[in-house]
Order: structure tokens, then C-alpha cells, then sequence
């Protein structure tokens, strides 16, 4: 996000928010939403009772629980298991949910209180799964490379219940999931993949769901995102935006061709489309006119969910961004929805919702937002923190730009510090296929950005799942020192407050709307530098506010401690994603993670012992943290990002880029170690399901 850059979590939790216990196994969910595209789209179905129940006294016993989880999503099947309660081994229906977005939403597999007439042959499907092959042996490496990209993500659940939920609140969220599919259409076109579904026959379920878990056909994992063989259509498509012209993109360089013309300003606004006119002109189309069709459906949608809560004294305010957003979908006012979005916080509102287009990692140039969805309930814990920091906002500010200096100068801010929410679902852009974000803070552009009346919020229900948190204390554990590891926190308190901080901090100091000689980051350093530096900023001032406070008193050194360890966690989690993607873009949250741990590394702060084993007890080699030099490294660095951020420093940015992300050295080799002991576990890929719809 620009001062809004997104703060995401690939496979680590150590900065994410997450609630202070684990959330109880939840019931099962509804039968899916049809597909979005880029693989189908409609409506989602909600629960049905009135099929009888299956009538089998099958034990499904076959399958252990997470290889069956593994096994459904390769085979494009709704289900997860989300745990053996009754730790007998076998999956019993209150056990089984039914994931939203994906799937034949004709299938039936629960019912009343047990398994529907089709999930034993779902059952048998997943069971009986095995590699695939194809008679053309080219084929079979495309098919082969699929599954290994599947296999490097670990489904994860993220579930709602409102079974005792009123009529009108089930209403809202059927129509929110009614516009997230619409949102996903919309997506599709951007991305350039809208149609692509068609192309993959229904034999081959695990390329289906490689185009739907990716939003598009190209691999993203690690361990094949540089695979030419990967791909989940057989013809192999170079990845090609739907935002610009296909012949602009022939041009390598094409992004840096558009800004440089003298209409850029026009061309590259961030709510339009790029197109060639009649007259071979480049010319900018406004998204409502561009994806009319889905847009109105969305706005459809909405307009239902305002009904619903018509007379609703208690949600006033979430029915005039309802309102505002509907109106924007037609015609374009998302300014106007900024307004009464800003106008909603975790005290008027027990939702949170953003619909609408907003961040621009997604797509080449980082010029254009992305339409996504983020919907969620209010987690009312977020004013406790609200309370404590808010008095110190503006001491904050001063702090930060006490260390950029001139020109830049503190301001008067007046933003609001996060509101802690519980995910409902996510689409569109907001649906990452690895990993999620966890923090926010929007909008990107206009009044209520540049005034400091935007919203931050921090995503508390996930990574608190036993899954995820066994696997990342054995990523972590490979990499710590026993020392270390110690101080590697289990509650969510650390790792909660550095993210209230870091997305506190895109609302303080030079940010994305600050301009130096009447040019703002973009112009001045280009899309996807200016993206990387406000997070390595706000990711920065996370670690430099926390020992701040410190010495104010409002934390406490062990929790400073703990949370400057989670933040080191975090910063390897990014490192072993690699530096950039296979089309050569810089990979933001990568780049920012090695300069940290690079400029800690040189400090002296982030020592690799050779010698040592690791916390797990097995690895040879791990990594010290001295947390006593830490306060002084992390100023340093802080003043070094800041000053180039205050200053327009374009030669400064990419010297700190070449000698912590391009130069070869200790701390590259370092570097690969990282990789190669955080890639050994999955990362997580969440899905959504909703129960009592």
C-alpha cells in the first residue's frame, strides 16, 4: 500500500494479528460459492437441510487429516477437514467444511447432520488420488509441475459461523459474497486471465485449481515459479496484464515507456484501463465503464444489503458506505466511498468491509489498483490498543521526522490506529494464493488520504490455527539459535502491536502522497521502488517505535524483546521468497526483509553461528540475535530510509537496494541458507467457508 501499502504475511504469523486463544473448530459451511472466474461465476449457494443424510456407516478412516486437505483442493473438491476431535482418525460430518469459491455447486456433500449423497464418491476421489500422467510426456511434466506447486501450499480455514445470527445480518454477508464473486470476474480482467477456465477440461482438476488459487494459470510457489513447465494450461501462457494493450507489453521496459510520456498522469491514474483507440492512441477507460457488466451486479448486491439493514439503528454508518460504494461501482465516485468508509470504526459498526479498487502490487507497473474484497466482523480488542497509543500519534510523527530532516516536516496527523477485525473472506486481490495480509491501512489516494482520515485495521483470526502454528516454530526453530528461539513469542501480544505499529507508521513521516519538488514517490523513484520503500519504512519504524516506547514507558522491554524477534522471524520468511519474480519485478516485502536483516547482519545484531546447532536440534549453522545492539541498528537504519523518503533520494534508494538485495557477498549466502530451511514446510493457502447461510 502506498501510505496504505498492505503488510503481508507469507508463511510466518510473526507479525500477524492474531486472537489471544485459538478459535474453537468450527462447524461445517455451507456448499460452495460457484466458481468466480477465472473459473466460473455466479451467486454462492447457501446451506441446505433438506437432503437426506447419507445413509452409509463408512468409516472415513483412509485418509489422514491434513493429506486429505492436501488431497481435496489437487483434486478442485470444497472440502476440509478441519479436525479430528474426537481423535479417532476418521473424518465424522461435524468435522467436514465446505470452502466457498470453488467447486461444482451442484454437489451435495452435507446434509442435515451428516454426509450428503455425494461426498462418498468425493471421499473415493481423494482417497484414490495419484500423480498424474498423460500419454504426451511433455504433458505429463505440465501436469507433474502443477501438483508440485499445489503441494507447496498447505490449505488452510478461515470460518465464520452465523448460525445465530439475525435474518438481516445472514442477508449482508449472502449479498457480500454475491458482490465478492462479481469482484473476482473483475479481477480476472485485470489480470488478463477472464476466459482462461474453459480451456482446462474437467480431467484435470488440479490445473482447475492452480488457475483458481492463483487467479491465473502462472505458478507462484517457490520451488516452481521459474518452472517453464509450470502452468495450468497446456499452450503455456507468458503472463500478460489485462490492464494495458498486448502489443504496449511487448516492450520489456513498457511501464517505464508510459511514464515517461507526456500524458503519463492521465494514462497511468490508478481507476482506469489502458487502451488502444481507433486511431492506434493510447487512451485511459475508467473501470465502471470498462467492467460495466460485473460492476453493476456488484452494486446490485450492495443495494440488497442495504435493505436488509434498513432499520437497523445500530448500523447507520456501514449503510452509508453500503450506499457510497454501490454508487461508486456505477459510476466511478470512489472518493465519495473513501468518505463514508473513513467514517466507520470498530465503535459504530460491528463489520468491516472494503470493496472496491485499491492496491497495485498485482500488476507490472504498480500504477493501477486492484479490485478486491476484505470483509470481516469487528474484534472489539482493538481499542484497548487504541487507547494506549492514540495520545501519542503526534509525538510519533515528530520522532519520525526529526530523522528524515529537511525537507520534509512534521504534520498534525490525525489517522486512525488499527481496529483489530475477524476475516470473513477475502476476493479478488485481497485473496492472495500464499499466505495473507495482515494489516491495512487505506485508501491509497485522494482527500481522506492525504488529510490523514484514512483506516487501518489489523486481521486477528488468522495464522492461530495448530496447524500453522506448529509450522512456524519449526521454520523459525531451523533458523534460531536456542537463544534466540526463547525469545520467540507464542501469544499474539508482540506480534499484535508490530503490526499496529507498521501500519500506524504508513500515516507518519514521508509518505505516499508526500512530494519533494512536486513529485510524489511514484514519480520520483517509480512504481514498484516507491512501493517497496514505504513498507521497508513502515516495517522499520515498526522495530524503531517499539524501543520508543520503551523508553516511555508504554511497553515493556520483554515486550519490545519478543516483538523484535517475531519481526526478525517475519523478515526470513520473506527472504526465502526470492528477491524477484520471474519477470524480473522486485518482489516488495522480499527486498525490504534483506535490507533489514542485511543492514542488522552488518550491525552485528543478526550473527550467524556456524558452529552452533539450531533450536530444533537437528540443523548445524543458526542465527544469534543480540538484542542489546538492536535499539542503535535499527535508528540507523530508520534515519538512513527516512532521509531518502524525505529527500526524493532516488541514487540513495538503489544504492541501499544494490548492497543489500543485488550484491554478492556474506549476507547473499546467508540468504540461501534462509531459503532453504523455511521452503522445507508449506506455506499456508486460506479458504473461506461460512456456516448457517
Amino acid at each position: 500500500m502506498h501510505p496504505a501499502l498492505r503488510f503481508a504475511a507469507l508463511a510466518l504469523a510473526a507479525t500477524a494479528c492474531s486472537r489471544p486463544s485459538a478459535p474453537v473448530a468450527p462447524p461445517p459451511g455451507p456448499p460452495p460459492a460457484p466458481q468466480a472466474e477465472p473459473v466460473a461465476a455466479a451467486a454462492p449457494a447457501t446451506e441446505t437441510a433438506a437432503l437426506p443424510a447419507a445413509a452409509s456407516t463408512t468409516a472415513y478412516d483412509g485418509v489422514e487429516r491434513m493429506a486429505f486437505n492436501r488431497s481435496a483442493a489437487a483434486r478442485f473438491l470444497p472440502l476440509f477437514w478441519t479436525a479430528d476431535r474426537d481423535a479417532d482418525k476418521a473424518l465424522d460430518p461435524d468435522e467436514l467444511a465446505i470452502v466457498w469459491g470453488f467447486g461444482d455447486p451442484a454437489r451435495r456433500y452435507r446434509a442435515d447432520e451428516g454426509f450428503g449423497p455425494d461426498f462418498a464418491a468425493a471421499y473415493a476421489e481423494i482417497a484414490a488420488d495419484t500423480s498424474p500422467t498423460a500419454a504426451d510426456p511433455g504433458e505429463t511434466k505440465r501436469l507433474q509441475a502443477v501438483r508440485l506447486e499445489l503441494q507447496q501450499g498447505r490449505p488452510t480455514l478461515v470460518h465464520t459461523d452465523l448460525r445465530d445470527a439475525s435474518p438481516a445480518d445472514r442477508i449482508v454477508v449472502t449479498e457480500v459474497l454475491k458482490a465478492a464473486t462479481l469482484v473476482e470476474q473483475i479481477h480476472a480482467r485485470q489480470n488478463g486471465v477472464h476466459g482462461m477456465a474453459a480451456e482446462i477440461p474437467v480431467t484435470d482438476p488440479a490445473s482447475r485449481m492452480l488457475l483458481h488459487r492463483n487467479q491465473g494459470p502462472w505458478c507462484e510457489a517457490p520451488g516452481t515459479e521459474r518452472d517453464p513447465d509450470c502452468n495450468a494450461l497446456a499452450r503455456k501462457p507468458k503472463r500478460m496484464s489485462g490492464l494495458y494493450p498486448t502489443d504496449v507489453q511487448q516492450d520489456p521496459k513498457f511501464c517505464e515507456t508510459l511514464a515517461a510520456r507526456p500524458d503519463q498522469k492521465t494514462l497511468l491514474t490508478p481507476f482506469t484501463v489502458v487502451t488502444t483507440g481507433r486511431d492506434g492512441s493510447l487512451t485511459a477507460v475508467p473501470y465502471h465503464v470498462a467492467y460495466q457488466e460485473e460492476m453493476l451486479g456488484v452494486a446490485l448486491a450492495l443495494d440488497t444489503a442495504v435493505l436488509a439493514i434498513a432499520a437497523d439503528p445500530g448500523e447507520v454508518a456501514f449503510r452509508k458506505y453500503l450506499t457510497a460504494a454501490a454508487k461508486a461501482f456505477r459510476d466511478g465516485s470512489w472518493e465519495n466511498a473513501d468518505e463514508a468508509w473513513a467514517s466507520m470504526n470498530a465503535t459504530n459498526s460491528k463489520w468491516y468491509l472494503r470493496i472496491g479498487p485499491d492496491e497495485t502490487y498485482f500488476e507490472p507497473c504498480s500504477r493501477k489498483a486492484g479490485f478486491h474484497v476484505s470483509f470481516a466482523r469487528i474484534n472489539q480488542d482493538s481499542l484497548v490498543w487504541q487507547k494506549k497509543l492514540d495520545p501519542w500519534k503526534n509525538d510519533l510523527e515528530k520522532a519520525l521526522a526529526a530523522l528524515a530532516g529537511p525537507p520534509y516536516k512534521a504534520r498534525t496527523v490525525s489517522f486512525h490506529l488499527p481496529d483489530f477485525i475477524d476475516l470473513v473472506i477475502n476476493a479478488g486481490d485481497s485473496r492472495s494464493a500464499l499466505g495473507a495480509t495482515i494489516g491495512q491501512s487505506l485508501p491509497n489516494w485522494g482527500p481522506v488520504a492525504n488529510e490523514g482520515r484514512g483506516r487501518t485495521v489489523a486481521m486477528t483470526n488468522l495464522y492461530t490455527d495448530p496447524d500453522s502454528k506448529a509450522a512456524q516454530r519449526s521454520q523459525v526453530g531451523s533458523l534460531l539459535c536456542p537463544t534466540a528461539m526463547a525469545r520467540f513469542p507464542d501469544g499474539a501480544g508482540p506480534q499484535v502491536m508490530s503490526t499496529v505499529l507498521h501500519e500506524a507508521a504508513h500515516n507518519l513521516g514521508p509518505a505516499h502522497e508526500y512530494k519533494v519538488a512536486g513529485k510524489t514517490d511514484d514519480e520520483i523513484f517509480g512504481g514498484p521502488m516507491a512501493a517497496m520503500l514505504e513498507e521497508l519504512k513502515s516495517q522499520t519504524a515498526a522495530l524503531y517505535f517499539a524501543d520508543w516506547l520503551v523508553d516511555k514507558g508504554v511497553l515493556t522491554p520483554e515486550q519490545r524483546d519478543q516483538a523484535h524477534v517475531a519481526d526478525v522471524a517475519w523478515a526470513m520468511g520473506h527472504v526465502a521468497q526470492g528477491m524477484y519474480t520471474p519477470e524480473g519485478k522486485p518482489k516488495a516485502y522480499s527486498q525490504l526483509a534483506s535490507i533489514q536483516l542485511g543492514a542488522l547482519h552488518k550491525a552485528e545484531v543478526f550473527v550467524w553461528n556456524p558452529e552452533a546447532k539450531a533450536a530444533n536440534g537437528s540443523d548445524v549453522g543458526c542465527f544469534e540475535v543480540d538484542l542489546a545492539k538492536a535499539p542503535a541498528a535499527i535508528k540507523d537504519l530508520m534515519t538512513t530510509v527516512a532521509r531518502i523518503k524525505g529527500a526524493g533520494d532516488l541514487k540513495g534508494a538503489h544504492a541501499l537496494r544494490e548492497q543489500w538485495v543485488d550484491q554478492d557477498g556474506a549476507w547473499k549466502d546467508h540468504r540461501k541458507v534462509i531459503a532453504e530451511r523455511w521452503l522445507r514446510g508449506a506455506k499456508a493457502n486460506f479458504v473461506y467457508s461460512v456456516s448457517g447461510l
